[in-house]
């Protein structure tokens, strides 16, 4: 049992079951959501191409959901991978859900399974181009930096009445950006690391529902204006994650990929 390899893929949406195909191989997948169905759904495709799969229901804003979480991966075997793709858009909830989920979730995740990864080990966050865009003061990014997600939700600069969903979910990811940071000192004391994915227009049914959303007809543009010219695919997201979990990334801990087509060099540039 020790010796097996554990790869757990926390949201089962089009990323996090592309990142769970593309690294579950000889592995044993642990697959977590929220959503039951969907944990389901996408636990049965992947035990029909022959992986070993066991799905677990998690609520990863709550802590000692996402401890028995991290607790049910580490009797499985060795903690080798751990992939967080769980996360509300503006389009899907407002803003007390989504700090809850994408600011909060993201540092008990960081802070359980930093507790279980195995020596070697890596993980890898999904953090958000909105994370580059979103304008912050450079008062905001300081707590963003230096204070917990509790601290933070409970704090002025965070009022849900002060904030919209689109602000709301900038703000959390580029909070990810710094929990990843932080986390990479305690992963590094069990010899593992830790680094977040900022994807740009991501084709996935959660990117399309972005799309369709009052904000689509700019991310489009935006889009258009970008060194690619394309949207993305989850494939592209899950390449990027193994690199990050995979043996050529072992100097690099700490760090946001940006994924993105390009997007952000032209706005950037002033192009988009």
């Amino acid at each position: 049992m020790r010796d097996t390899e554990v790869v757990v893929v926390i949201g089962t949406g089009g990323m996090g079951r592309a990142i769970a195909h593309r690294q579950g191989a000889g592995r044993h997948v642990l697959l977590a959501d929220f959503d039951e169905a969907t944990l389901t759904s996408a636990a049965d495709s992947l035990r029909g191409e022959g992986h070993v799969v066991t799905a677990q229901r998690v609520d990863v804003s709550d802590a000692g959901s996402v401890r028995a979480l991290a607790d049910a991966a580490a009797a499985l075997g060795r903690v080798a991978q751990v992939a967080h793709t769980a996360g509300l858009s503006p389009a899907q909830a407002p803003v007390q859900a989504i700090l809850a989920v994408d600011l909060l979730g993201v540092e008990l995740v960081l802070a359980e399974f930093g507790r279980v990864v195995a020596p070697g080990g890596a993980g890898v966050v999904i953090a958000s181009m909105g994370g580059h865009l979103t304008p912050i003061t450079p008062e905001l990014e300081r707590l963003l930096a230096s204070r917990t997600a509790a601290e933070l939700i409970a704090s002025p600069e965070l009022d849900p009445a002060a904030l919209n969903p689109g602000g709301a979910y900038g703000i959390a990811k580029r909070a990810n950006h710094f929990q990843v940071q932080a986390a990479s000192r305690a992963w590094g004391e069990r010899g593992a690391r830790v680094n977040s994915i900022s994807p740009g227009v991501i084709a996935t049914p959660m990117g399309q529902q972005e799309l369709a959303s009052a904000s689509g007809e700019r991310m489009r543009a935006m889009v258009a204006a970008s060194g690619t010219g394309r949207v993305g695919t989850a494939s592209d997201i899950a390449e990027a994650a193994a690199f990050l979990l995979g043996p050529g990334s072992s100097f690099v801990t700490g760090a946001d990929l940006l994924v993105d087509g390009g997007v952000v060099a032209a706005v950037r540039a002033g192009r988009g």
